[in-house]
């Protein structure tokens, strides 16, 4: 399992994050900022548990955004 976190308030909407991992993220029309989709939302810091399998995307998502606003860390 992995745990993957948003800080949504500081996102600056490059897209970057949809464009490697278009199935945990999306870009909201009404903002421009880039979603963490079926997240929960804890004070602007959104956060996903999910399966493995999209560890690689979502860490390629965490290491090219230009504000460093995304975390995936392996939970157990």
């Amino acid at each position: 399992m992995i745990r993957i976190s948003h800080h949504r308030i500081k996102c600056i909407g490059c897209n970057y994050c949809v464009e490697v991992a278009p199935n945990t993220w999306q870009m909201e029309e009404y903002d421009g900022k880039a979603l963490l989709k079926n997240t929960t939302n804890k004070k602007g810091f959104y956060t996903k548990i999910t399966g493995d399998d999209e560890y690689q995307a979502n860490k390629e998502a965490a290491d090219i955004c230009p504000v460093k606003i995304i975390t995936v860390e392996k939970v157990k």
